[in-house]
């Protein structure tokens, strides 16, 4: 039997932490970094990552075999943690609870880490009030072929119109082809109202730049940078500040100043360079908490979107259906209008699915052989013609692979086959609950 590499003991701020498997491999790309590497990181940056996470209830994002393994969200506590780790207890939509960690000091933060945890991700609530967020989070997300250029001028969109409502944004970079800004806010509103405040925010920034921002739930209807206005509703979380990204490079999701927006390129921060930064300039966001704002602007904005007709927009598939919302469908498999609402013309878009699996990397390699097969289509499909959607269970991430036929001529569209690889691990709770349809 192979011998266990021993652990190492770190003393940190008077606490010990045991880290198991120090040489474990967490990235062995473009760069080698073993557990310890990123335990050290983590801790060269911990005044930064605990101003995201502190008194906050955190779910685990464990990558446990590092950043090339499949993650797996663990929302509740570890049973064997130490006393000085407190926690509180969150209700989900679901009617389900759960007693989360709550990360406090560069103690806790390496002993999350040690547990596999290469992003934090915090909930938007403070441990004092678990029902009334401090935090609207803007999630600048562009679709596929959107450059980074755009994400920065709608971020700079953003900024302005932050502004006009008398709120102070906070930008960084996602830590991918994206970026955040987080807006902290006065604990006087619910999570359905912030919310609709980040959707009223989201089509205004939409309307200033149209064809460059859009706030479109469906894939299959945006052009340009998504501003996912669901990441304010509850139990949803984004990584926060400082946060490593599982890409080869080890890319860090870094707090900047608005002056650098213009000029700063994601692929800069990295482990490898975030911690001379931080040493050098501080945290960008130190002063975030002293800029509390109100919402009142940008809900009196959501009042006149709903004197407009526009109502609600979809929510995440495991929230109940709102009052006002339209019809939880995409468009490609919608055959009317919701009840109550004039009927009209709608386009159904052509979607196949491809592949479905909790590894990436295996779905990809069945739209390859999808390419090949069907090398003809596949000339024709423009770059916004692939959707590669991140799924995410309760406790698993998994990747679905589909393709909009539209620029394909009705004659050579490949028919929907089985897809390759077809592991949707939702499928049998899905088909587990399905209600009977009525006879």
């Amino acid at each position: 039997m192979a011998k266990q590499p021993a652990a190492e003991i770190l003393t940190v701020n008077g606490r010990e932490v045991r880290v198991t498997n120090p040489e474990k491999p967490y990235f062995s790309r473009d760069v080698r970094l073993a557990k310890l590497d990123v335990v050290r990181y983590y801790l060269s940056v911990a005044d930064g990552a605990l101003a995201g996470i502190r008194d906050r209830p955190i779910v685990l994002k464990r990558f446990v075999d590092g950043a090339e393994g499949e993650p797996f969200y663990q929302k509740r506590a570890p049973e064997k943690r130490p006393d000085w780790l407190r926690t509180t207890t969150l209700s989900f939509p679901s009617g389900r609870m759960a007693e989360e960690l709550v990360v406090d000091d560069a103690a806790g933060l390496a002993w999350i880490v040690n547990l596999g945890c290469l992003e934090l991700h915090p909930h938007a609530v403070r441990a004092n009030d678990l029902d009334h967020p401090d935090e609207l989070r803007i999630d600048l997300d562009p679709g596929p072929g959107v450059a980074w250029d755009d994400v920065r001028r709608v971020a700079m969109t953003a900024n302005e119109l932050l502004g006009e409502v008398g709120l102070r944004g906070w930008p960084k970079t996602s830590g991918s082809r994206g970026m955040h800004v987080n807006v902290r806010i006065e604990q006087r509103w619910t999570f359905s109202e912030v919310r609709r405040a980040a959707l009223a925010f989201s089509r205004e920034v939409e309307r200033r730049a149209p064809g460059l921002a859009t706030s479109k739930w469906w894939k299959e209807e945006r052009k340009g940078v998504f501003l996912d206005y669901n990441q304010n509703a509850k139990d949803r979380t984004t990584c926060s500040a400082y946060s490593i990204r599982p890409l080869p490079d080890a890319r860090v999701s870094t707090p900047i100043e608005w002056a650098e927006v213009s000029d700063c390129d994601p692929a800069d921060f990295t482990v490898l360079t975030v911690p001379a930064r931080f040493a050098s300039m501080g945290d960008p966001h130190a002063n975030m908490d002293a800029a509390a704002g109100s919402l009142e602007a940008l809900l009196a904005l959501a009042d006149r979107d709903d004197a407009a007709g526009l109502g609600d927009a979809p929510w995440p598939p495991h929230f109940q259906k709102a009052e006002g919302e339209a019809a939880r469908v995409a468009p490609s498999r919608a055959k009317g209008v919701a009840k109550g609402v004039a009927k009209r013309a709608t386009s159904k878009m052509p979607l196949i699915t491809i592949a479905n699996s909790p590894s990436k990397d295996a779905a990809l390699a069945g739209l390859e052989r999808w390419k090949a097969k069907h090398a003809e289509a596949a000339s024709h499909l423009a770059v916004d013609d692939v959707l590669i959607d991140a799924m995410r269970g309760r406790s698993s991430t998994w990747t679905r692979v589909r393709v909009n036929l539209r620029h394909v001529a009705d004659a050579m569209r490949p028919p929907q086959e089985t897809p390759d690889p077809d592991d949707d691990p939702t499928r049998e709770f899905r088909e587990r609950t399905k209600k009977p349809r009525p006879q």
